[in-house]
């Protein structure tokens, strides 16, 4: 941030450009690991350690990180599988639960020194994760329902015969092409545009620390503060979002006739 806010060869602010903000150098040489990467590793890695530790606890009454894991548990499959799915969908409880814990460590690395940046601000992670949930719909969809699941969807029952063709299009392109889509950009375009929210404010924050422009510096500084704590907020809510997106679509292929 101190090198993006210092001044351009005009005397101007020099923000940085989209790159500086999405683009890292790697960590290690010659392996090609940067943040991002690196972030996806410990969204692997971190959830597994804590449940393996938690399920080493055998005490009644869970405490430390097995009540943290349970309440985690609970919250997706009270909060998100339950309303979305019903009883049906506990089996999908392992991957909407590891949708969920996976999203929010790519987004809470926003506000985490070093990190600095959301994995989730880069299109691959999203992409993958969305392409995975379309799998899996499409794979429960026919296996519960055989090739009815699309038939239905190319050829809509209940509508009338003349808007058949036009229905089934639209349903086809909706749900087979447009859907990991928009499931990928809803969670990427959040997390970019606050990512790029923050730099702002902090080029802001630093630019105006001093000279005629330090009585801009408190709202500068506050602004940063307070959407800072907004985006710990937003990476809750677009890992939770993104997890019931992908119980509604699986419930979708479960039950096609609701």
């Amino acid at each position: 941030m101190l090198f993006f806010a210092a001044e351009s060869a005009d005397g101007g602010l020099a923000f940085p450009s989209l790159s500086n903000l999405i683009e890292w150098a790697p960590i290690i040489d010659g392996i090609g690991l940067d943040k991002i990467g690196l972030t996806h590793f410990l969204g692997m890695l971190l959830p597994a350690a804590l449940f393996l530790i938690a399920g080493t606890q055998k005490s009644l009454v869970p405490t430390g990180v097995r009540g943290v894991v349970e309440s985690i548990i609970e919250m997706v499959e009270k909060q998100i599988i339950l309303p979305a799915i019903g009883p049906g969908g506990l089996p999908y409880l392992p991957l909407l639960l590891s949708f969920f814990v996976f999203v929010f460590i790519g987004n809470i690395t926003e506000v985490i020194p070093f990190f600095q940046m959301p994995a989730n601000g880069r299109m691959g992670g999203p992409l993958v994760l969305a392409l995975i949930s379309w799998a899996v719909f499409i794979v429960v969809g026919v296996k519960h329902n055989g090739i009815k699941y699309i038939v239905d969807i190319a050829w809509p029952p209940n509508v009338p015969l003349a808007l058949k063709p036009v229905v089934g299009f639209i349903e086809l392109l909706s749900t087979f092409l447009l859907r990991p889509f928009s499931h990928s950009v809803r969670l990427f375009a959040n997390m970019l545009a606050g990512h790029i929210l923050l730099v702002t404010f902090s080029v802001l924050t630093i630019a105006t620390f001093g000279g005629l422009t330090l009585i801009v510096w408190p709202f500068a500084f506050g602004g940063l503060i307070a959407f800072t704590a907004f985006e710990v907020f937003v990476s809750f809510i677009q890992a939770f979002v993104f997890t019931i997106l992908a119980a509604v679509y699986i419930g979708g292929a479960l039950h096609p006739a609701h």
